[in-house]
């Protein structure tokens, strides 16, 4: 049984075709420059690899190309598309409208595109994707809707309100959402099972997905009682282009003295902030962490801020959980960069977190414990794996649809 997970963005798709039956990957890809050009590049499970230039005009033509070079040539994997059982699609923002994973209407594509102003650059595109993929793959094939949203929405009201007259959450839904929210589910899922933990009721522990894009999770009982990002993924802390939390009169007071439009603002503080608006070399933390090594002031200064913003908050979670049993790191920085994991967790042995260096310099892109043995909170390495919650989910959606 074959599940075809995607991640569609404004001039890229990504994706993965996963056999269900042991979890395997057998072939994945990534269509970029849509709408301006176009290139793919496909890689089959026995090692053959196609990447070549090809036009699309939209992500229908991408959908094309994808199911051409799975089904045809060298790269052939199946025999046609009735072999995908499912389509999983990844999708930014379901607001307060969808809690939960769903299937796919036409109804519900157009939500998610109406849902733009909350996910402007994710939304219309995912919407896209899933027009597209239906046309390509007809309406028969089941699709499903997951969103980053979901995990979250076990946050309490204390959590998610935000402190500005209530009538603007009635009349707008302005609350706190989260995101990053199938990394943060896999990661916890993944501790309690590596843990041997059958019932997390009574646990505790702060999941930290560091990447480009970043966010932090409070994790109690299995469930999300806080995370860091906002009504949109720019709340939280520092992140490769994003400036997270700030004081809200900076947005006003540049505004003005800048003569900036709303919009304009928004580019500022989404695209030109964070690493690579403070240092002033790249929005990448392996080229700012090279730079800092090389004497760059500002490149270290950013590197300071990310993990400083990242202690506090960690720190804020535990307090408000009385504890944490654990604090696990994922994604692109998470998962690789030892020295903001040391930063991070340094000095933190008032609440019973003990690094070991060794550990924790041999323990990124790989499940491992980077604490020392006698650490009361235990420091963890868990690379994620959104695609494979998404298949699981995609399945069991469909599943309980046909019943």
């Amino acid at each position: 049984m074959k599940v075809l997970v995607l991640n569609a963005g404004s001039s890229s798709l990504k994706y993965q075709l996963i056999e269900m039956d042991n979890e395997d990957v057998i072939a994945k890809g990534l269509c970029e420059r849509i709408g301006a050009g176009g290139h793919i590049k496909h890689t089959v499970s026995n090692g053959f690899v196609a990447e070549y230039d090809v036009d699309f005009p939209s992500h229908k033509e991408a959908f094309m190309e994808v199911a051409k070079l799975m089904t045809e040539g060298e790269g052939k994997i199946i025999n046609s598309a009735d072999e995908i059982y499912a389509v999983g699609h990844r999708v930014l923002h379901g607001s307060e409208i969808y809690k939960e994973a769903t299937w796919v209407t036409d109804e519900v594509i157009d939500t998610i595109d109406e849902l733009r102003e909350l996910g402007p650059l994710h939304n219309p595109p995912q919407a896209a994707a899933m027009r597209a993929c239906r046309e390509v793959f007809g309406k028969d094939k089941p699709n499903v809707a997951i969103f980053d949203t979901s995990f979250h929405q076990t946050m309490p009201p204390k959590a998610f309100i935000f402190p500005i007259p209530y009538e603007y959450y009635e009349k707008y839904s302005i609350r706190r959402y989260g995101f990053h929210g199938t990394s943060h589910r896999y990661v916890s899922k993944r501790y309690f099972e590596l843990m041997g933990i059958d019932d997390p009721t009574g646990t505790r522990i702060v999941t930290c997905h560091l990447g480009n894009g970043s966010s932090i999770s409070a994790i109690r009982d299995g469930k999300v009682v806080d995370t860091s990002m906002g009504l949109t993924p720019l709340d939280g802390f520092e992140m490769g282009t994003r400036c997270g939390g700030i004081d809200p009169s900076v947005v006003t007071y540049v505004m003005n003295k800048e003569g900036l439009t709303p919009d304009q603002m928004s580019d500022l503080m989404n695209k030109k902030s964070g690493l690579l608006g403070i240092s002033g070399v790249s929005s990448d933390n392996r080229d700012v962490r090279a730079a800092a090594n090389a004497g760059n002031y500002r490149a270290q200064l950013a590197l300071d801020i990310l993990a400083y913003q990242i202690k506090k908050i960690v720190g804020g979670y535990v307090a408000a959980m009385g504890g944490a049993d654990a604090i696990i790191f994922t994604g692109g920085i998470g998962e690789n960069d030892a020295q903001t994991r040391a930063e991070v967790c340094c000095d933190m042995e008032y609440m019973g977190v003990v690094m070991d260096d060794e550990l924790n310099a041999n323990g990124s892109r790989k499940e491992s414990v980077v604490s020392a043995a006698d650490s009361k909170v235990k420091v963890m390495v868990i690379p994620t794996n959104e695609e494979i919650m998404i298949a699981r989910d995609t399945l069991e959606v469909v599943q309980n649809h046909k019943d």
